[in-house]
């Protein structure tokens, strides 16, 4: 029998299940405008099964909202700093 936590989430094992979804904004400041950025970012979400959007502000950074779970969110932003073009300097979140 599975054991659900107070939020829900699905406990096997001892651990806690890795589909637990969540929303997280980020925005991006860096060279992150002009370098493919955008498309670079809808191919990870796609490899990945995250939803969400993003936009290029007028200062120079980057907006983003996902949607999926942490794990896979993870991955999708180690994938972005693979990138040759794309350079992060730094992120903050919501």
């Amino acid at each position: 029998m599975e054991e659900i936590d107070t939020i829900g989430m699905i406990k096997r094992g001892g651990r806690m299940s890795e589909n637990r979804k969540i929303r997280v904004f980020y925005q991006f400041n860096g060279y992150v405008q002009g370098v493919g950025f955008r498309y670079r970012m809808s191919h990870l979400a796609g490899h990945f099964g995250v939803t969400g959007w993003v936009r290029n502000e007028y200062d120079g950074t980057v907006l983003l909202e996902i949607q999926g779970s942490e794990y896979m969110i993870n991955k999708l932003l180690m994938g972005l700093n693979h990138n040759q073009f794309i350079t992060i300097e730094w992120m903050d979140t919501e």
